[in-house]
């Protein structure tokens, strides 16, 4: 394991702390929406405008001379989202929470674009709490920039209160594909040490003003999602009601992102022999498909029998009883993913929820388990002991 970042030892110190103090549990509601690619088509958006967009979805953990590189197309299908309040009196934004970022920022009223004329945007001069700087950011991504100026304000998650918090207030947005996007903002709850530097984060703020009973936060995506009811982030703790079965607890191999070791990983019985050298999982919730390593694709979509149109990766709705079950070795214990996880189906076409990335984790070949597998495994994120647990999803 890598030795950790000066922010990461920063957080370990407050999450001690934490553990005997804080103001209790919270849960935000998380929202769903329709596919985002199915909404632009029908608006008309060309399919090569969609396809331009998909980049690879693993640039986002790359290093840059940006302060952040996030390509979009990890978001343009995350369509899980809670709502936030900044500023006194609140100002409610929809924000997607984000185990792959770090930073906290929303739209403003300094930016004039369509994008940021349909959502939510803050108004510093509504808020009686707000102090600005002069200092300004870039979020960078495939086709365009998001320039971000930096303030502080108070946000509120229901009786969470940080006050003085850093955020970032966009001067600018690209229309598209910002325009279509359900959500408003993206509060980034990864490791300090990809947030900006000499800023702390939301989280490292929760910790540091005793916000939670437990320096822990969970996700549970539903399996049968609605608009009103898509799962919960609960802040501050666990809720054993929405798993069952004991947790597998996985520890952070870097301290950056929420970066886990897969041992192996089989399609049905057959033991791929892809990890056997060894393999990074990012547990991402800021990312919608289950990504896999560009050089196991073909083999992949082999074996599932799937063929590549417009729609993605596309299989027989008929067979999607025979497919074979996923397995993911993690801490010594198989975790299966069925197919009826990992396959979906729009309106009649069933596709593989999966995507390929040809970033390496060190060396060694990186997945991204974003909200597909998520939906079959409830996760904890625990920031005193830096491990990420998983139990099956009620």
């Amino acid at each position: 394991m890598e030795p950790p970042a000066a922010g990461a030892m920063r957080w370990l110190v407050l999450a001690l702390l934490c553990f005997h103090l804080g103001e209790g549990l919270v849960r935000i509601p998380l929202k769903k929406s329709r596919c985002l690619g199915e909404m632009m088509r029908e608006k008309g958006v060309p399919e090569g405008f969609l396809q331009n967009l998909r980049g690879d979805p693993g640039r986002k953990y790359q290093p840059s001379n940006a302060v952040a590189y996030e390509p979009l197309m990890n978001y343009l299908d995350s369509f899980y989202f809670g709502e936030i309040s900044i500023g006194t009196p609140p100002q409610n934004f929809l924000v997607l929470f984000d185990t792959g970022s770090a930073n906290l920022w929303v739209p403003s009223t300094y930016c004039q674009t369509a994008a940021c004329g349909n959502h939510a945007t803050f108004n510093y001069n509504l808020s009686s709490t707000f102090s600005g700087t002069d200092v300004t950011y870039t979020l960078t991504y495939g086709f365009g920039d998001v320039w971000v100026e930096l303030g502080y304000d108070t946000v509120t998650i229901q009786n969470i209160v940080v006050r003085n918090q850093e955020f970032g207030l966009s001067l600018n947005e690209p229309s598209s594909p910002f325009y279509y996007l359900y959500f408003d903002g993206i509060l980034g709850m990864s490791y300090p040490g990809i947030g900006i530097s000499g800023y702390n984060t939301l989280m490292e703020n929760m910790l540091q003003q005793d916000q939670l009973a437990e320096p822990v936060f969970s996700f549970y995506y539903s399996r049968n999602p609605t608009y009103n009811y898509g799962g919960e982030v609960i802040l501050g703790g666990i809720d054993p009601q929405l798993y069952s079965g004991e947790i597998l607890w996985a520890p952070v191999v870097q301290e950056l992102y929420w970066k886990i070791n897969i041992e192996e990983f089989s399609i049905g019985p057959s033991v791929t022999g892809w990890c056997s050298q060894g393999c990074h999982g990012i547990v991402d919730t800021g990312t919608f498909l289950l990504t896999i390593p560009g050089q196991f694709m073909s083999d992949f979509l082999q074996a599932l029998g799937a063929e590549e149109n417009d729609y993605g990766f596309v299989v027989d709705c008929n067979n999607i009883s025979i497919m074979p079950t996923l397995y993911f070795a993690i801490s010594g214990t198989q975790l299966p993913l069925p197919p009826s996880v990992y396959v979906l189906n729009n309106n009649g076409v069933c596709t593989i929820g999966v995507e390929t990335t040809y970033v390496s984790s060190n060396g060694q070949p990186l997945w991204i388990l974003g909200n597909i597998f998520l939906r079959q495994y409830y996760s904890i994120f625990d920031m005193a002991n830096n491990r990420v647990g998983f139990a099956l999803s009620a």
